[in-house]
């Protein structure tokens, strides 16, 4: 079918190419209405008790956004400033959808510990739609800049959610472009010329628009966050580069190894071998990101839902966009090794330049088959080693950190909670559906005021007789390992009183998505595995490889989240990659990114597996079977080796261009998929790969039913 598929792409070049320019088109015009479609994301799962307990407190005590503000720089009893600030806040209190507004200046709010600050809370009605709530925040914040002070600083819930979204977004596009710019001189260079290296690019840039395009057809049904859209060009940019460079590269080698065969030919046996290896990868990265689906998690479902879409859009570009313009331009494509403009480096003699070196992968291939055990041991052990700080691994929310520290969101926050005696970080709420005048509450919040995690308790006054309801202030950060002990105790002593209660917060938001995550997380890896168990053994017909490339990708992702925890948490070599506050990851970081890593781990290993099962398939069947197997494995590096090395370098320049992001969710990511490939690339495709097929052997191909007796019939499929 594939081979069939490659003619007929050849045949009709001109129109595929066409097929794909219209839904670009169409991407580019629809596609950009998905941004205007996202949904938002839950602080907790639907039913836990932190979102069933805010959603009581929320009816009890009903509170719109707030609009926050600090007032400083100049003394507070300033006439100018008084003045100033007075008639500001009065127009403020006049405008239609502000409920209430609390300020030192006229109506008895804080002032700061220095006497030289203020604090303004400004409430608008819950009942605005968010683009409106939006629109009279703006309104708010510009009204609010205009009082004659040194600095104002605006802030609240609803303008940081804004600016972190507008953070990712800018960052991202700008990452993006950088990365598009770097790629394409990499893969110029690689490939030897403008017309070929454009290809990549032009797929890539094909498989984002489509795929944006679908997503804006699919987001009506399912819900879908603004990230999903940086997982979309996150993914559609590597993947595709990925496929291409198989393509490509496949097609030279054809065309070398038989230069009078029509065009085709050539591709009907591209299509037909290096298309298997992009269906199967296709494939199984989709399985990962659709196992997170199964998770149930707001945010990772609707990056799951983006990143399938774009990586079996990616996979479709790679089995017809990409032999279409390989086939109009397979003239314009030079042989490996040969010297071009974009290379003048190189022998003139393509013989003698391509047996100038094998490239990376294949000499560490060939040591590691010398010393396999050695090898196999020692490479094993350093991932276990990077893997160890995952021991202590402490997850939080993606709190106000994640914002650029010079954001004003951000600032305003830290003068808040900072500069003010009376307020701290955001509390642990605690419900109790009794009245105080109940004997068992004043003793359950007297237990709880009296646990060392507390730094100050506030009762919430003016509620309905049958609640009660008081916010404890944690020690640290409002979702650290404090906050989130203090949750726990407060839930063990409700839960020995024998009162109906809940405790909801931010510490406590985390702790429910943990332990919902960790529920459902053995399903999705269950069906991960068993999917890609039988992705791999309908690509190689063994049951071993299969198994052994599960166990390889499990320790890339074991070793990625230690060195995250080191970096992000520990605050190893923090300053060096631009890490001010080391801290708990993200509650969702470790699953995002292990499966990420796992998707792109299995994307290099089934170019691999693709080209050695061919090598072992046509083996020489006098010879021995583990001289055989080694060979093959050896042949199978060395012809997929330069594609695995530069698809893998694409994408570290492509997951760099998040790493140097101000936003620290951005960075996470970007920095953890930068070291997952460039681990997996090198420790284990390099060195783990070739050691472990060189021990098994013969063993390697086995599956049930066949013998494993050199000369019996088995034995030589």
């Amino acid at each position: 079918m594939l081979a069939g598929l490659g003619r007929l792409v050849v045949r009709r070049r001109l129109i595929v190419v066409l097929a794909w320019a219209v839904l670009v088109a169409l991407g580019a015009v629809l596609g950009g209405g998905v941004f205007d479609r996202t949904s938002g994301v839950d602080d907790a799962p639907t039913g836990s008790e932190s979102a069933v307990t805010r959603e009581r407190v929320d009816a009890l005590d009903p509170e719109g956004p707030v609009v926050t503000a600090v007032i400083r720089g100049e003394d507070f009893y300033s006439p100018a400033l008084v003045e100033s600030a007075g008639a500001v806040l009065r127009e403020i209190a006049a405008l239609p959808g502000v409920v209430e507004v609390v300020d030192a200046y006229t109506s008895g709010g804080l002032i700061g510990d220095d006497a030289r600050s203020s604090l303004v809370s400004i409430e608008l009605d819950p009942a605005l739609d968010a683009e409106r709530r939006l629109a009279l925040a703006d309104s708010v914040a510009a009204r609010l800049h205009t009082i004659d002070a040194p600095e104002v600083l605006v802030g609240g819930e609803l303008l940081s959610e804004r600016a972190f979204v507008d953070a990712a977004i800018g960052d991202s596009a700008r990452g993006e472009g950088i990365a598009i710019v770097v790629v394409l001189i990499l893969l110029v260079v690689v490939l030897g010329g403008l017309r070929v290296g454009v290809i990549p690019i032009l797929a890539a840039l094909a498989s984002i628009a489509t795929a944006l395009l679908a997503l804006a057809g699919v987001i009506g049904v399912i819900p879908v966050n603004d990230f999903a859209v940086n997982i979309v060009t996150l993914l559609g940019l590597g993947l595709a580069i990925d496929y291409s460079l198989l393509v490509i590269v496949r097609f030279r080698d054809e065309r070398a190894r038989d230069p009078e065969a029509p065009l085709e030919e050539l591709m009907s046996r591209t299509v037909a071998t290096a298309g298997r290896a992009v269906a199967t990868s296709g494939l199984a990265v989709a399985i990962a990101l659709g196992g997170m689906l199964l998770l149930g998690d707001s945010l990772l479902s609707g990056m799951a839902v983006g990143g399938a879409l774009v990586v079996l859009v990616a996979a479709a570009a790679g089995l017809t966009l990409v032999p279409a313009l390989v086939a109009l331009l397979a003239r314009h494509i030079p042989e490996r090794g040969v010297r071009t403009w974009a290379r003048p480096w190189m022998r003139a003699d393509a013989v003698a330049s391509r047996a100038l070196g094998s490239g990376l992968l294949a000499r560490l291939a060939a040591f590691a088959q010398r010393r396999a055990l050695p090898v196999a041991i020692g490479a094993a052990a350093v991932l276990l080693l990077l893997a160890a700080p995952i021991s202590g691994l402490v997850v939080g929310s993606s709190d106000i950190r994640s914002l650029p520290a010079a954001s004003e969101e951000r600032r305003a926050y830290e003068a808040i909670t900072t500069g003010f005696e009376d307020l701290g970080v955001e509390p642990v709420t605690v419900l109790i559906e009794t009245g105080i005048d109940d004997a068992r509450v004043p003793a359950l919040l007297d237990d709880i005021a009296a646990l060392p995690e507390v730094a100050d308790a506030r009762a919430v006054p003016d509620l309905a007789e049958e609640a009660t309801v008081v916010e404890f202030t944690p020690v640290g950060d409002a979702t650290g390992e404090a906050a989130q002990s203090l949750v726990q105790q407060i839930r063990a002593l409700a839960a020995a009183s024998g009162l109906p209660s809940g405790v909801t917060g931010a510490a406590a938001d985390v702790i429910d998505t943990r332990d919902h995550l960790l529920e459902r997380l053995p399903l999705a890896l269950a069906a991960i595995a068993v999917a890609t168990f039988a992705l791999l053994f309908a690509l190689t017909r063994s049951v071993v490889v299969p198994l052994k490339a599960i166990l390889l990708n499990a320790l890339t992702i074991a070793a990625t989240l230690g060195v995250l925890v080191a970096v992000f948490q520990w605050g190893w070599a923090g300053a060096l990659l631009g890490i001010a506050d080391p801290g708990p990851l993200d509650v969702t970081t470790p699953l995002l990114i292990g499966l990420l890593a796992f998707g792109l781990s299995m994307d290099y290993e089934v170019f691999l597996l693709a080209r050695i099962r061919e090598e072992w398939t046509r083996r020489d069947r006098a010879m021995p079977p583990r001289a055989a197997n080694d060979r093959a494995v050896l042949r199978g590096v060395t012809a997929t080796g330069p594609v695995v090395t530069t698809a893998a370098a694409a994408i570290v320049i492509v997951f760099l261009g998040f790493a140097i992001s101000d936003v620290l969710a951005l960075k996470e990511v970007g920095i953890g998929m930068a070291v997952a490939i460039i681990l997996d690339v090198t420790i284990v495709r390099g060195l783990l790969l070739p050691a472990t097929m060189t021990m098994l052997g013969r063993a390697n191909w086995w599956r049930p039913g066949r013998s494993a007796r050199p000369g019996s019939p088995a034995s030589a499929r």
